[in-house]
């Protein structure tokens, strides 16, 4: 199971595993304070793609047709998190947006989902 969750919200029950999936260390927390077990910022959409969508709703859909393409090449990192899912029972992706809905986790986990990933 892949759940998901800000990454200035408090843990939820259930949570086994956290990673972070940003490109960049989210603001107003430290290094020492961070309270995830890995950041994994190779799964993150590339600079130019982050940049282009910019958390826009209405280019959701192309944004993921996008990241999907960026994220066929992370082959190593998505295996990775599959066995980390397998190992754990239960992943959390973090991430710092403030859009809940369209932000990369919410895109990285849809494409864990497929059946051919």
């Amino acid at each position: 199971m892949i759940t998901l969750r800000r990454v200035y919200d408090q843990g939820k029950t259930g949570e086994h595993y956290t990673i972070l999936v940003d490109r960049l260390w989210p603001r107003g927390i430290s290094k020492e304070k961070a309270v995830w077990h890995e950041w994994i910022k190779e799964l993150s959409p590339s600079n130019e793609l982050r940049k282009w969508y910019s958390h826009d709703p209405r280019k959701w859909e192309k944004f993921k047709q996008k990241y999907k393409s960026e994220l066929t090449g992370r082959q190593a990192e998505l295996k990775r998190l599959k066995q980390l899912e397998i190992k754990y029972g239960t992943l959390t992706l973090l991430y710092s947006s403030k859009e809940e809905e369209y932000n990369n986790a919410a895109a990285l986990r849809e494409f864990l989902m497929e059946p051919d990933v």
